[in-house]
């Protein structure tokens, strides 16, 4: 390979196969390009032919020096345009992904390799920690990426020791549907909140055997964290500082580098190949934009409950009768897997009350979207990359957890962070409709929008040259991604 080549840094960049995880790795990895990083996007074949699907050929073929590769999960071959089961796919790629991500990585490592440079370093989704044995085979180095918020991290290194002091796995179902069991304040946590509740902690921990898979799953990957060279958040020092002090004096290494939505912003021009480079598994729908165009500020309700969250019909029903009645327009994102085991059937009655002010699409450009001032609240499953996009744009949310370390996201945002309110997993059309009218027109909402506004200001200041997000990535790069030079 030529001197050039042999010069350039080579990451390869691997997230867990699923759109919330995606998302934020393809966005550290563009900061990397753009510092002179060559850069191996690495997906799933199952996302990989979905991602042409929904975007495409032309979406994989990437750049010259930003290349897409994939390899096989471990599980049946599927052309399914849904999420995958969560629990199989995160036991197989545990059990199965070393052996194809080695072999990729030989391949990358050809000479004549397409021009490219080695492989010098690694950048993995915290919770793919296979790819640290390769890692260590090839003796460089690698940066694991948690995409979870620092709080949601910090309950996980936890688990083990909930299990040590016998609270989980909960006894039996009946005290794992005992509400009063789950109020159990976990005050013993540095780092957490004061009054933080089981409820609170991620759902993983709500089981009764102790061979489930998601949960055995979360405490062999935080097991592992502690082999990599650096820990990497997408979060903000000022958001989030009794969870990050606690993580440094468990992992020393642990760097806030958010908001990456914003530090992209900042970093890639917009009309540049680079920006364009997108993994969206659904295609977005470019009129929403254009639909809230002339709305008057603040005075549209968008609601998005990410890209897993399943619900019954029934519920999707209360939201939509709440979302009526609330007198506001809205724009509502409802994916065709929304609803668990059935297409979403709304009345037609509700579509005839909202046709002069209600949008619904099926997947959205959400960051864009939350920018425009039409938009004046988010009623959110506060998956943490929707979280932190509406704190960075300064909107404030409505909270509907549906899992993970969500409900320790939306604990937060009705607390600490002062931007929420929590709506009842027992969803209701009532409580729906007052939450958006106090969002939009009480004096509650009114604390809450003027909280998101010094949050936004605080995550500009974080990306900023000199901030401290800036300064951490900088850190990471230079002592940790480029140690590897020869």
């Amino acid at each position: 390979m030529g001197s050039v080549a042999a010069e350039k840094h080579h990451a390869v960049c691997v997230p867990y196969p699923a759109q919330g995880h995606m998302n934020p790795v393809l966005k550290l990895a563009k900061v990397l390009h753009a510092r002179g990083f060559y850069i191996t996007f690495v997906l799933t074949e199952f996302n990989y032919r979905r991602l042409v699907r929904s975007q495409g050929a032309e979406a994989v073929r990437g750049l010259a020096d930003f290349r897409f590769a994939s390899i096989p999960d471990g599980l049946p071959y599927s052309d399914e345009d849904a999420t995958q089961n969560v629990p199989d796919l995160c036991e197989s790629t545990m059990k199965n992904c070393l052996g194809p991500f080695l072999g990729l990585l030989a391949k990358l490592n050809e000479e004549n390799s397409s021009g490219a440079p080695p492989v010098s370093c690694i950048v993995s989704d915290g919770v793919m920690s296979f790819t640290l044995d390769a890692a260590r085979d090839l003796g460089i180095p690698e940066i694991l990426f948690w995409t979870t918020s620092a709080c949601g991290f910090l309950a996980y290194l936890h688990y083990q020791q909930l299990v040590d002091r016998g609270l989980v796995p909960f006894k039996d179902e009946a005290e794992l549907n005992n509400g009063r069991f789950l109020d159990t304040e976990v005050d013993w946590i540095p780092g957490l909140r004061k009054g933080t509740r089981l409820k609170d902690l991620p759902t993983f921990i709500r089981v009764t055997d102790p061979n489930e898979k998601m949960f055995n799953f979360i405490l062999h990957e935080v097991g592992r964290v502690s082999m990599a060279s650096a820990l990497v958040l997408n979060t903000i020092d000022a958001l989030e500082v009794p969870a990050l002090a606690a993580l440094q004096k468990i992992l020393p290494s642990v760097n806030s580098i958010g908001p990456l939505s914003a530090l992209v912003r900042r970093t890639i021009p917009s009309d540049s190949p680079l920006a364009a480079i997108s993994t969206s598994l659904w295609k977005e729908d470019s009129t929403c934009l254009n639909w809230l165009a002339g709305k008057e500020a603040q005075s549209v309700v968008y609601v998005n409950f990410g890209s897993i969250t399943i619900m019954s019909n029934e519920q999707l029903v209360e939201f939509a009768w709440g979302l009526a009645n609330s007198g506001y327009a809205f724009l509502w994102v409802i994916r065709p897997d929304l609803v668990k085991g059935e297409s979403a059937v709304l009345p037609p009655e509700f579509l005839e009350e909202i046709k002069e002010r209600g949008m619904m699409t099926s997947w959205c450009a959400q960051e864009e979207l939350l920018f425009d001032p039409a938009v004046g609240v988010f009623l959110t499953h506060s998956g943490w990359n929707s979280t932190l996009e509406s704190l960075t744009a300064g909107v404030p949310m409505i909270c509907w957890p549906f899992f993970a370390e969500q409900q320790t996201n939306c604990l937060y945002s009705c607390t600490d962070w002062g931007v929420g309110m929590e709506i009842d997993n027992n969803v209701k059309r009532e409580e729906v409709e007052g939450m958006i009218r106090e969002m939009m027109a009480g004096e509650k909402g009114r604390a809450m929008r003027a909280k998101a506004a010094e949050w936004k200001e605080s995550a500009a200041k974080a990306i900023s040259p000199l901030g401290s997000s800036s300064v951490n990535l900088e850190k990471v790069i230079e002592e940790v991604l480029r140690s590897n030079s020869s």
